[in-house]
């Protein structure tokens, strides 16, 4: 096997390789062995007949496909390790010559890893991001509270007409050019009006009506919609509102503190709960603090990504996913029909956040090279404890089951973790800028209740 390499614009390269005509010869007996028994040859009982025979009655081309795939399988690792190159996509195979007795050439082109030109990152100056818990922050929480522990009631009055949050308990029917069409109905289901949950539209001309009204709803489906078959349609929906349902909110008191809390008065429980809020928001401002010296720093960088690099980033993610959604019974067109969108777009929405996640590793990874970080053996052991106890399992076994390339991503991933300490502890976090009078009485902090 020869292997050659030429270099392509924007951190690609093309693989080239020769393949003599003997190990394509020995491919096309794997091939032959492999499909011989698929073959009805007269004059031969099924799988007897010899390769040549086949070939002499099919074509020398017979066997090529499946004889192509055992080469590229068996030389393409060794090729692409042979090559030198820092691969960071799938190969684009291309054959370049493939003929009976001679030998096989085939090209693989692949992304590159990208050089990474940094520009300023110590000392790299950002807002401070904004740790206070205000008045209506503290209200907020209370509301929420409030709703969760709301109780819902069954309305009597026969004249009670529905209103936003209401919940309608209906029957319904939908036709589209007036056939009723699957999954188009049903029975007893509480909707919640104005949860959007519908197709839009449909709520809306609910509100108003009583218990026992017959309602004729129209609406037209979205484009893209998971029933490709109704995307764009206008439908009649027949529905009956059977019930009219309300959520009844409890007081915000004493009573209500002390029955949701460990506290007796109202006071006390706003205090826990702007307490509650400042830890959360003080830990949600760290890690917020953390991403914006980063965005900085990436951004002060100079990396060109290619575009198989991403693309292939986006499918392993894709494939991992629908990994674990088959784990679920579910494929991943199923899933993604369900939020009307196909494969194709919901990996092309990815692609942004995907390159940006790639930008920012290869640029916290040239700061590690760079600064010579090196994570200490006490974080690299105290990772492998913490990874132990998830999978609960002894520490011993648990290293005995991993690979050295297992133990080089762990302390990889240790390096960028101090690299991101280092960049931090570094940055200027300015205080943020003044706003008006208004604004600055809405962000008051809120008071100890």
């Amino acid at each position: 096997m020869n292997v050659k390499v030429e270099t392509l614009e924007k951190n690609t390269a093309k693989i080239i390789v020769e393949v003599s005509a003997a190990e394509f010869e020995d491919a096309t007996v794997v091939a032959y062995n492999k499909n011989k028994n698929k073959f009805n040859i007269p004059g031969f009982r099924k799988g007897h007949a010899k390769k040549e025979v086949i070939e002499k009655m099919y074509g020398v081309q017979v066997f090529y496909e499946d004889a192509l795939n055992h080469i590229l399988d068996t030389t393409y690792p060794k090729a692409a390790k042979e090559s030198g190159l820092e691969i960071v996509s799938r190969p684009e195979i291309d054959v370049e010559k493939i003929e009976k007795g001679q030998p096989i050439v085939y090209t693989a082109t692949v992304a590159t890893k990208p050089a990474v030109e940094l520009g300023e990152y110590k000392g790299v100056e950002v807002e401070k991001a904004d740790a206070s818990v205000v008045a209506k922050d503290v209200d907020a929480e209370l509301k929420r509270i409030q709703n969760q522990n709301a109780r819902i009631v069954t309305i009597e009055d026969e004249n009670r007409k529905l209103k936003n949050d209401d919940i309608a308990v209906i029957k319904f029917e939908g036709f589209v050019d007036g056939k009723a069409f699957a999954g188009g109905s049903g029975d007893d289901y509480p909707l919640t009006i104005g949860s959007h949950s519908f197709i839009e539209g449909f709520e809306e001309q609910l509100v108003g009506h009583k218990k026992g009204d017959e309602v004729d709803v129209n609406v037209t489906f979205p484009v893209p919609y998971q029933a490709k078959e109704l995307e764009g349609k206008p439908a009649l929906f027949k529905v009956t509102v059977k019930e009219i349902r309300e959520k009844q909110l409890p007081a915000i008191d004493d009573e209500f503190a002390s029955e949701v809390s460990e506290f007796e008065t109202l006071k006390e429980y706003k205090a826990s709960i702007k307490a509650d809020l400042k830890l959360k928001k003080e830990n949600a401002a760290t890690q917020e603090n953390e991403n914006r010296v980063v965005r900085k720093v990436v951004e002060n960088a100079s990396v060109e990504l290619p575009d198989a690099m991403v693309q292939t980033a986006v499918e392993n993610m894709m494939n991992d996913y629908a990994r674990r959604l088959s784990q679920q019974g579910l494929t991943i067109e199923q899933y993604l029909g369900y939020m009307g969108m196909t494969p194709e777009a919901f990996m092309e929405a990815q692609k942004p956040d995907t390159a940006d996640s790639i930008k920012t590793r290869l640029v916290l990874e040239e700061i590690v090279k760079k600064e010579n970080i090196t994570p200490s053996e006490e974080s690299v052991d105290a990772k492998l404890t913490e990874m132990a106890n998830m999978y609960k399992m002894d520490l011993e076994k648990f290293k005995s089951m991993i690979t050295d390339a297992d133990i080089q991503g762990i302390k990889d991933d240790l390096a960028i973790r101090d690299a991101v300490d280092m960049l931090v502890a570094e940055a200027v976090l300015k205080a943020p800028e003044k706003k008006s009078k208004k604004a600055a009485e809405e962000k008051e902090e809120a008071p100890e209740a």
